[in-house]
């Protein structure tokens, strides 16, 4: 079997964040352009990922899995297996995926190395990279003064976040990754996590700095929903102001806002949990200096979060359209 590559054509789209949003998105886009650069955060630490760093101190392979997955220019037998996950005995809770990079990364003495040579194997529609090539551990400062360590009890936590913040704070950026982004024809940051997907991503100096100086158009994605324990009651505006805190005024451009409502059952689903619509109040994020992009991005069915084709199709849209923010 051929597991060349796919040649690089198209624009050139750097995608940055993690989770099972930027999965979703990168579905839809590999329909679009070959030349994707997936920047994935490494700041997880439960489940397999977490067990795999701790115990063999590799980068945690989880998200870049899914990203690899969701890339791969056939999702069939090749894509399953790397998704499957065992459910008895000691790799209880591993996915074969995992497993995979981790021995590969031990094999080749480099964890970057054994993500490319997995994108062959699986030819994707683009590559993936780790936003940084330390271990690194995110910490929180939650609501009512307490902190909380690891981005899996940040996740689980019943209060929203105040602050977060990377240890070590100085972290370095994967060289590959700041040269993706000075070469890009677009920049997008999510969907996904806010706190534990996204920001860590721009924690780290050397990419923040790159967003500042990048002369394409720059686009934060807007999630759909709230998410209880980082979101709780959430703006689309409260989405970029915790994202600008964090990192830097002047690294967006434009943000795209969901327009369309889910059907009242899907609402009252969602309620039941905490969770519920992100309101779009364009005017307070005009006021911000963005432009918002408001489009009908989300899927329907029981479940209310993006769909691939129409957030990529409104991804792409923007190419060429930077309005620097003011």
């Amino acid at each position: 079997m051929d597991h060349k590559q796919e040649s690089i054509t198209g624009p050139a789209v750097v995608v940055i964040g993690g989770g099972t949003g930027l999965s979703t998105l990168l579905r839809g886009l590999k329909e679009l352009t070959a030349n994707i650069t997936a920047v994935v955060t490494v700041a997880d630490d439960g489940g397999s990922s977490g067990r795999l760093r701790r115990e063999l101190g590799i980068l945690p392979p989880g998200d870049i899995r899914n990203c690899l997955v969701a890339l791969a220019r056939d999702e069939s037998l090749l894509s399953r297996l790397f998704q499957y996950r065992f459910e008895e005995g000691p790799l209880s809770g591993h996915s074969f995926g995992n497993l995979f990079l981790a021995a590969l990364s031990k094999v080749t003495d480099d964890f970057e190395e054994a993500v490319r040579l997995s994108s062959r194997i699986l030819a994707t529609r683009g590559r993936v990279l780790p936003a940084s090539p330390d271990l690194v551990t995110l910490r929180a400062e939650l609501a009512d003064g307490s902190q909380e360590e690891g981005q899996a009890s940040i996740s689980n936590s019943a209060q929203s976040c105040r602050r977060i913040w990377l240890e070590p704070e100085n972290a370095h950026a994967t060289d590959a990754a700041l040269r993706a982004i000075a070469a890009a024809d677009i920049i997008v940051i999510g969907p996904g996590s806010l706190f534990t997907s996204i920001i860590p991503n721009l924690l780290i100096r050397e990419i923040t700095l790159a967003l500042k100086e990048a002369v394409c158009p720059r686009l934060f994605i807007c999630n759909v929903m709230t998410q209880p324990g980082e979101t709780l009651g959430f703006t689309a505006s409260d989405h970029l102001e915790a994202l600008l805190t964090h990192a830097s005024p002047g690294i967006i451009d434009m943000v795209v806002v969901n327009n369309t409502a889910p059907p009242a059952a899907v609402i009252r689903h969602y309620l039941s949990t905490g969770a519920e619509p992100v309101m779009g109040d364009d005017v307070k994020l005009e006021n911000m200096g963005v432009r918002v992009v408001m489009a009908d991005v989300a899927s329907s069915g029981d479940y209310f979060h993006h769909d691939s084709r129409k957030l990529a199709a409104t991804v792409m849209s923007q190419l060429g359209s930077r309005q620097a923010a003011s």
